[in-house]
């Protein structure tokens, strides 16, 4: 009998599942689960053990007192703090949680948010650029207006507002090179991407179903084997952006920009279930 332990996707709880199998399957399973452990675990080892939750004049003492390295944050509880408009550029925050906090319009450029919870956390006009936040919840999280070009971005944005954001070369999608704990990619499913900049952005084999990217900017953008069942790409600019063997079932692409340089749309499955004027 083997005891595989499961991480649920918002990040919030775990849960223990006896799962019988042959002896060889459950011989890799092991060794794979100890893979995944040690990686989960290795950065949660040196966190700091906070008591309850972190106060603003907390915060600004770690950033004050910060010398010969970033400020370290990480595994802190910072839900619902005011960190609107500070410096957090370079800022350790991995493991942080940030629900529902206040960082409009801070500076967290360089900034490390891995598996970081954010749900609901207002981000607006935040400079992220280069951000590192994988497996990071961001789901419901106003980015709007958010500059996150060249972020990694390999978390959950599910229904996040990122309306007007500038997401240029950022990358989302899936490292093939890089799975030891199944298929990690991101989900944008039901976000809104209304005018956003995604220019030469990585989104392959993302999960996009019923994302707004209305009038965005893809020019360049990679979304191969994409799921984009639903989403929204009317009157967005398309210009060499790669569709090859995106699931595009009943997506709209009405008045769209570059419709003729689209590479791989030959390819793309369902295809004739998509609306294109």
């Amino acid at each position: 009998m083997l005891c595989r332990i499961l991480h649920c996707c918002d990040g919030t709880s775990w849960q223990r599942r006896a799962i019988r199998e042959p002896p060889v399957l459950a011989w890799a399973a092991q060794q794979a689960a100890k893979i995944a452990v040690l990686v989960l675990f290795a950065g949660a080892m040196v966190w700091p053990a906070a008591a309850g939750e972190t106060t603003i004049e907390e915060v600004r003492a770690v950033l004050r007192d910060a010398v010969g390295g970033p400020a370290n944050l990480s595994g802190r509880d910072l839900s619902g703090l005011n960190l609107s408009g500070m410096d957090l550029r370079g800022v350790n925050l991995q493991g942080a949680v940030l629900k529902g906090a206040d960082l409009s319009g801070a500076n967290l450029s360089g900034s490390n948010l891995d598996v970081a919870i954010m749900r609901g956390a207002n981000l607006k006009d935040a400079k992220l650029r280069d951000v590192s936040a994988h497996s990071t919840v961001l789901a419901e999280a106003d980015l709007r207006g958010a500059d996150l070009s060249g972020a990694l971005l390999v978390c959950n944005l599910e229904y996040a507002r990122l309306d007007g954001a500038d997401l240029t070369a950022a990358r989302l999608g899936a490292d093939m090179r890089n799975q030891p704990m199944g298929l990690m990619r991101v989900s944008l499913r039901k976000a809104s991407l209304r005018d956003a900049i995604l220019d030469g952005a990585d989104l392959s084999r993302g999960m996009l179903e019923f994302a707004d990217f209305s009038g965005a900017s893809l020019r360049g953008a990679n979304l191969l084997r994409a799921e984009a069942g639903g989403a929204n790409f009317s009157g967005a600019d398309l210009t060499g952006a790669n569709l090859g063997m995106a699931d595009i079932n009943s997506a709209q692409f009405v008045k769209i920009k570059g419709g003729d340089t689209i590479i791989g749309l030959d390819t793309a499955i369902n295809a004739d279930t998509a609306q294109f004027d």
